[in-house]
C-alpha cells in the first residue's frame, strides 16, 4: 500500500476501535507512518507480516495495535479465545534489554484502555519481580532470548497459548548470536498463530527463517535501510586517532545548544571519551553492554528528559534509543558494516526534523567511507 501524497491517511481510517483511538490521541498520534499504515490493517485480520523497516520507522505501532485489536476483541468475544485463562497470548521477541523496555512501554501506551496485562522479561538483572508478574498473569509478554528461555527451563513460562508471535530487530539478533536461541524457542509455539517479522535488512539466514515462518505473508516495506534521509547534513572529518579527542571537545562546544549521541566501537571506548570528556567539564553518560541495567535507564532516562545533552554509545546499547529531537550524531569510530552508518545517522533528522551527523575518520578508517558513499550513493562533505 502506497501513502496517498494528496491526503495523509488517519489512524480513524485505518478501523482502529476506540479504546486505541483514544490511546492514540493521548500520545497526540493522528497520522500513522508508512510501515504502520502497511502493516495495520493485514495485522488487524490476522496475516502474518514481513516487515521491513528500520529503528525509527514506527514499526513497534504496526504490530502492537495489531496484536491489542484482536486480543481485546477476543476478550470481549471469549468464544473466539483458544481459553480464558490469563496465558500468554502473544510473545514478543526482540534482542536488547532497552528495546524490550521500549516496546513493553509501547504496549502500555497504545493498550491503556484495553484492559489487557502485559509485562517485559530480560537479562541483566534479578528474576523475582519479573516472575512476580508472570504468575499473576499476563496476556502480552515481551522478551530476549537468553532470560525466556532460563524462565521457561524454570517453568515460570509456557508458550502453548501464544496466538500472535513478533520477531523484532531479525537481522540483530543474528547479529548478537541469538540465532540459536530463536530455534529453541520456536518449537515450543503452537502451529496455529499469526507470526510477523520486522527487519531492518533481510540477510540469506533472516529470508530463510521467514519462509519457515510466515505463511502467505503481507509484505510491509518502507524506504531500504541504506537509503538515507536527505533532511540529515553528512559531514566527513579526516583526524588521526591521537587527535580525535580534541576535535571531539572542539565539537561539542560549538554545538553546544544540540543534543548529542557520541558512538564508540568497543565498550571500552566508550567508557575512554566519558572520561576524556569529563576531565575537559563536559558532562556525559556512557551506555553499553557492561553497564548495569539500572545505569543503562538512568542513562536514557536522563538523556531523554535533557538532563544529560550527551550520550557516548556502542551500536548495539543504542539499538532500543529512541529520540525525537536528536540534534547532532558523532561517528567518533566508524562501523565495521558501512550499513551500521545509515542506521546510526538515521536517530537524527526524524519525524521530518533536519539532522546533522559527523564523522570522524583516521587513515587506516578511509576504506570504510568509501563502502558508505557507495551505499548511500551520497558523498559526504569534507570540513576542514
Amino acid at each position: 500500500m502506497k501513502l496517498n501524497k494528496s491526503k495523509l491517511m488517519t489512524f480513524k481510517e485505518l478501523k482502529i476501535s476506540e479504546p486505541v483511538l483514544k490511546a492514540l490521541i493521548d500520545k497526540e498520534y493522528v497520522t500513522p507512518t508508512p510501515i504502520q499504515e502497511q502493516a495495520i490493517p493485514a495485522g488487524v485480520e490476522g496475516r502474518d507480516i514481513l516487515g521491513i523497516a528500520q529503528t525509527g520507522t514506527g514499526k513497534t505501532a504496526a504490530f502492537a495495535i495489531p496484536i491489542i485489536e484482536q486480543l481485546m476483541k477476543k476478550e470481549m468475544n471469549p468464544s473466539l479465545s483458544k481459553n480464558n485463562k490469563r496465558q500468554i497470548k502473544a510473545l514478543i521477541l526482540t534482542p536488547t534489554r532497552e528495546l524490550a523496555i521500549q516496546i513493553e512501554e509501547s504496549f502500555s501506551d497504545y493498550g491503556k484502555y484495553s484492559g489487557l496485562k502485559h509485562t517485559v522479561i530480560f537479562g541483566g538483572v534479578k528474576q523475582g519481580q519479573q516472575v512476580k508478574r508472570l504468575n499473576q498473569g499476563v496476556d502480552i509478554l515481551t522478551a530476549t532470548p537468553g532470560r525466556l528461555l532460563d524462565l521457561i527451563g524454570q517453568g515460570f513460562v509456557k508458550l502453548n497459548s501464544v496466538e500472535h508471535f513478533v520477531l523484532d530487530e531479525a537481522d540483530r539478533m543474528l547479529d548478537m548470536g541469538f540465532i540459536h536461541d530463536i530455534s529453541r524457542i520456536i518449537p515450543m509455539l503452537p502451529q496455529q498463530k499469526q507470526t510477523m517479522l520486522f527487519s531492518a535488512t533481510i540477510p540469506d539466514e533472516i529470508n530463510k527463517i521467514s519462509r519457515d515462518l510466515l505463511h502467505n505473508p503481507v509484505k510491509a516495506e518502507v524506504a531500504h535501510s541504506a537509503s538515507v534521509v536527505d533532511a540529515i547534513e553528512q559531514d566527513l572529518f579526516f583526524v588521526e586517532k591521537p587527535q580525535k579527542i580534541d576535535l571531539l571537545v572542539r565539537v561539542l562546544n560549538e554545538q553546544s545548544e544540540e543534543r548529542v549521541l557520541v558512538f564508540s566501537r568497543t565498550k571500552h571506548g566508550a567508557d575512554k571519551i566519558v572520561r576524556a570528556l569529563s576531565k575537559c567539564k563536559i558532562g556525559c553518560e556512557a551506555i553499553h553492554g557492561n553497564k548495569s541495567q539500572n545505569a543503562r535507564q538512568t542513562a536514557l532516562k536522563n538523556f531523554k528528559s535533557g538532563k544529560t545533552r550527551i550520550i557516548v554509545a556502542t551500536d548495539i546499547a543504542a539499538r532500543g534509543l529512541d529520540i525525537q529531537d536528536l540534534g547532532l550524531v558523532i561517528n567518533y569510530d566508524l562501523p565495521d558494516v558501512a550499513e551500521t552508518y545509515v542506521h546510526r545517522i538515521g536517530r537524527t533528522g526524524r519525524a521530518g526534523n533536519s539532522g546533522l551527523a559527523f564523522t570522524f575518520c583516521s587513515s587506516e578508517e578511509y576504506p570504510m567511507i568509501k563502502d558508505i558513499q557507495k551505499i548511500t550513493g551520497k558523498k559526504l562533505r569534507r570540513v576542514s
